[in-house]
């Protein structure tokens, strides 16, 4: 039985940011046994600090909460923008180049997060995004800023609005018979490692099931 993990995200989040240990280490225990996946879920002004100030506050309080030995960098910070769409469609076209594991988006995280660099700016994030997957920085540009791009950013934030959450990230996990698990703003490993156990555990069960029933009856 498939099992599917999906990272509702946005690539600047500091939340989604102090994430990426539990999701590599999800990856890394389930890899062979579980499918992983992320998707955009574009933050929007709701959501976004209102100034400088702020996001700093923001960045004290989630960077205790996780004890971390560093502050988050807010230099790349801009006021006048209403969503953070440049280094998201650079991470989402970087998939048309054969990049749909991490490396690309967590270079832009890095690159703004810790070294405060401006990626609000599509040519220096797709400078970024080039050199950490070897690829083409104007083809790279081309295809970020194409209403293509735009649209599949678009279509998975509003797949993450349909689940009626708020928090980035939010994990998806799915299996084939219909069962969904939900963790918005969920970052512990723990958690997110029990529920896929446990689904695990039925998927065998449903196989050892089929072993001996086989299919169910058409009537």
């Amino acid at each position: 039985m498939l099992i599917t993990v999906t990272d509702y995200l946005d690539v600047i989040s500091s939340w989604c940011f102090w994430s990426e240990p539990t999701w590599a280490e999800l990856k890394k225990r389930y890899g062979d046994r579980v499918k992983f996946q992320w998707k955009i879920a574009l933050m929007d002004p709701s959501g976004l600090p209102a100034s400088r100030e702020q996001e700093q506050w923001f960045y004290r309080r989630s960077g205790m909460m996780m004890r971390s030995p560093f502050m988050l960098n807010t230099d790349w910070y801009d006021p006048s923008l209403p969503e953070w769409l440049a280094a998201n469609c650079v991470a989402e076209a970087a998939k048309d180049f054969g990049f749909s594991d991490d490396r690309v988006r967590l270079a832009l995280a890095h690159a703004a997060l810790r070294e405060g660099k401006k990626i609000a700016d599509w040519e220096v994030s797709a400078r970024i995004g080039a050199e950490a997957g070897g690829i083409d920085t104007g083809k790279l540009l081309e295809r970020a800023r194409s209403a293509e791009i735009e649209q599949r950013v678009r279509a998975s934030t509003a797949e993450f609005h349909a689940l009626q959450v708020s928090q980035r990230p939010t994990f998806v996990i799915d299996t084939e018979v219909g069962d969904r698990a939900v963790f918005s703003g969920v970052v512990k490993f723990e958690p997110l490692a029990a529920t896929i156990d446990s689904m695990l555990d039925d998927a065998a069960v449903y196989a050892a099931h089929k072993a001996h029933f086989g299919e169910p009856p058409k009537k």
